[in-house]
């Protein structure tokens, strides 16, 4: 407990109730589910064109 080289204990800092929480937005989440669904359709869309390229042959 108390300071060691002049930095505060880690253990006293993690039981500070001033630090802030940090918390990830509903928005950041639904920004990353969209950013996957749009990958995701790009790829089925790759894969169909490769798909109907092929069917050329």
């Amino acid at each position: 407990m108390g300071t060691v080289n002049g930095r505060p204990d880690p253990d006293d800092e993690a039981l500070s109730s001033n630090r802030p929480f940090h918390r990830t937005s509903l928005q950041e989440f639904a920004m990353a589910d969209l950013a996957f669904v749009v990958a995701v359709l790009a790829g089925f869309a790759l894969v169909a064109l490769v798909a109907k390229g092929v069917t050329k042959l």
